[in-house]
């Protein structure tokens, strides 16, 4: 809820997250270049701007993490971020008037540390709601990219460009990162049954636990880095985005399948740990049940997530999720929309 006075106006934006990012870990700085393939779906992450009047002496900004049921008063950020960096970081970016004191409410749906860009929603969402606050307007390209900087320069984590890029442009893209953090985006546009079967088909189970694979990832980054973009382990990661393009536009789900299944062995290649154990029991009751591919999303490790293509018996995608959420409490199927559409703001 907001505040008790009443605000003098109110913007609203929304950003999806995505799945199956098929040539994840090549659109990283130490990859140097690569290409991916990810599909942008609901649920979105949700960001509301109350505006007032600014009273003298007040900290003008206040943050309503809605998901973590937190609600503080922070004055201008400079550097110094508190409770939620990349909140914190986005609004000190995008320098906001002095003279507007304002609250940012942000929700997702999806639960955090799912592994499906949840966090490069959020950010994207609040810069495009932020954006209506300051002159011009910008595009969702650059977008993107703030949404990006603000995590790799701002905040120094390791980040890559991809997930930014599914929650600005919405759709399925095909990404061709020819030169780190640059790209070309290309939407990959089929005819309304293909997009109607693939959405029937698609299953994304949430593990129950927040991927936390920092030691394994510095591991894995570590030994990239040292062998440069030219690595052989990132190579067939790459191939497996253009065989999901070309599958996609063939209407072929059985090859698009193979290549979910090709990236998820390409990304375990990289370290066995990139699939713990609970990713490992879904896919295999996911091929039991005869599901045409599997993808571990995200960078991978000992949580997150795992996106599922089942063939076209609906009867067994049900039974599949059934199964799969009785074989484990913690394990729970997310509705999931494909989203045509990237960030909105009204």
């Amino acid at each position: 809820m907001a505040q008790a006075r009443t605000p003098v106006r109110i913007i609203k934006s929304v950003a999806p997250i995505r799945i199956c990012d098929n040539g994840g870990w090549t659109d990283t700085w130490f990859a140097g270049h690569g290409a991916i393939f990810n599909i942008a779906v609901y649920p979105y992450a949700e960001v509301q701007i109350f505006l007032y009047r600014r009273k003298q002496g007040e900290k003008r900004i206040t943050i309503h993490a809605e998901n973590y049921g937190e609600r503080y008063r922070i004055g201008t950020p400079k550097g110094h971020y508190d409770k939620h960096p990349l909140i914190e970081a986005a609004i000190e970016y995008m320098r906001i008037p002095e003279n507007i004191s304002f609250e940012v409410s942000i929700f997702s749906e999806a639960p955090v540390g799912c592994s499906t860009g949840t966090s490069a929603a959020v950010s994207v969402a609040l810069i495009g709601a932020l954006d209506r606050l300051t002159p011009g307007q910008m595009t969702a390209h650059e977008i993107a990219l703030a949404a990006q900087k603000i995590e790799t320069e701002m905040l120094k984590q390791q980040c890559g460009i991809q997930d930014q890029i599914a929650s600005a442009y919405g759709g399925i893209n095909y990404i061709d990162m020819y030169q780190y953090p640059y790209a070309s985006v290309s939407p990959i546009h089929v005819p309304n049954s293909t997009w109607w079967e693939l959405e029937s088909r698609l299953v994304l189970i949430y593990l129950g636990t927040s991927h936390n694979s920092s030691e394994v990832h510095r591991k894995v980054i570590k030994e990239l880095e040292a062998a440069g973009p030219d690595a052989k382990k990132l190579e067939p990661l790459r191939k497996t985005a253009g065989k999901s393009r070309d599958a996609l536009y063939a209407g072929d789900f059985k090859a698009l399948g193979r290549a979910m299944i090709e990236n998820t062995e390409a990304q375990m290649n990289l370290h066995p740990d990139l699939a713990g154990p609970h990713h490992r029991k879904v896919i295999d009751m996911a091929k039991a049940c005869g599901a045409l591919g599997w993808k571990v999303n995200g960078a991978g490790g000992d949580g997150g997530s795992v996106t599922i293509l089942c063939d076209t018996d609906h009867a067994k995608r049900r039974a599949l999720i059934k199964a799969i959420e009785q074989s484990n409490r913690l394990y729970k199927s997310i509705p999931i929309y494909l989203s045509r559409q990237g960030l909105r703001v009204w």
